[in-house]
């Protein structure tokens, strides 16, 4: 179920903990496994990393369940995370979400028929110096308009 390239990056992750801590390396350890998996998790994979790890499987579910960053079900090849916090929300994030579902013809937590893109609003990216901001796969788009929406997204295509 681990690849013996995800297992070395998971190594190299461990290594960075003291050796009775392995565990500390959970949330890594899950993005290199959602990345070798469709871009999601599934209760087997979650089971894999809790026996690399040494983990109760539990453990590992309120990890990948708690942070967004984690996907449990299909997602786009770009992965659309809009902030929806407080300094977002006062900068016009609800209409900019509803633009940008409006022009992908797709609501939050949807992929849009060609399986290119999804979105999903999230609590905060810790951006709030460039709210409104969205995240794509691991890149920061802030000062979000309508007219900077449409340049990245028609990029995307």
């Amino acid at each position: 179920m681990i690849s013996i390239g995800a297992k070395k990056q998971i190594d190299a992750w461990i290594a960075k903990y003291p050796k009775d801590r392995k565990s500390s390396a959970v949330m890594q350890t899950l993005k290199i496994i959602q990345a070798e998996n469709e871009n999601k998790l599934s209760a087997d994979t979650i089971q894999a990393v809790a026996d690399y790890l040494d983990m109760p499987d539990i453990a590992v579910q309120e990890v990948a369940t708690f942070y967004e960053n984690y996907n449990h079900k299909k997602v786009g090849k770009y992965v659309i995370r809009f902030c929806h916090n407080i300094s977002c929300m006062l900068n016009g994030a609800d209409d900019l979400i509803a633009y940008l579902e409006n022009k992908l013809g797709v609501q939050t937590d949807e992929v849009t028929p060609d399986g290119l893109i999804s979105v999903k609003k999230v609590e905060c990216l810790g951006a709030c110096v460039g709210a409104p901001m969205f995240q794509i796969n691991d890149e920061y788009f802030e000062n979000l308009t309508f007219d900077k929406i449409d340049k990245i997204v028609d990029n995307l295509k």
